[in-house]
């Protein structure tokens, strides 16, 4: 799919789940989207769970929802440090809000949670917060992915096929110059 043009942020902490940020970093690089790795602080070396590293691009804080159309939450134990930062859930909430594309992907929907965006969402998750996701007022689905207007979610790494096209079909579904809609 050609997704020239389109921008995606990748959140990344430490002990994130490889396939969860790098399949997704990657496929969408060869679909021609400009992919970045967004982390507390630019520069920094994040660990995944077996210590495989990425370099954060950018940092949280030095980002706006208006430069990108779709925002990709991995997981591993990474989304638990994610959702406690403020910053990320507002970039969170203001895609959301903004129609651009939130996705997530096994313990992801913790941070979609935190951010309050699921209430009345059909949403799938990694088992273990499946209880989360309802509390936070998921209906949950047990599905490879599921798609509820601009939010996608998928439960393992071997969902990433169907979790990415899901989210390359929402990217091509929006239109030209989306991100810069709204923009002074």
């Amino acid at each position: 799919m050609d997704l020239r043009g389109k921008k995606i942020a990748v959140l990344v902490a430490d002990q994130y789940q490889e396939m969860e940020v790098w399949y997704p970093l990657l496929r969408f690089r060869e679909d021609g989207a400009e992919t970045h790795a967004i982390g507390a602080e630019a520069g920094k070396t994040y660990s995944s769970k077996k210590g495989y590293p990425v370099v954060a691009n950018r940092s949280i804080a030095d980002i706006h929802s208006d430069e990108y159309d779709a925002a990709i939450i991995p997981g591993g134990w990474a989304p638990d440090t994610l959702r406690q930062d403020s910053r990320v859930l507002k970039f969170i909430r203001e895609m959301h809000r903004s129609g651009k594309v939130v996705a997530s992907i096994c313990h992801g929907g913790w941070v979609l949670a935190s951010a309050d965006i699921v209430r009345g969402v059909k949403a799938t998750c990694f088992k273990a917060i499946k209880d989360d996701l309802i509390h936070a007022g998921a209906e949950y689905v047990d599905t490879e992915v599921a798609v509820d207007a601009n939010i996608v979610t998928s439960r393992v790494p071997t969902d990433l096929p169907a979790f990415c096209r899901e989210i390359a079909r929402a990217l091509a579904a929006q239109p030209t110059g989306a991100r810069t809609a709204g923009k002074a």
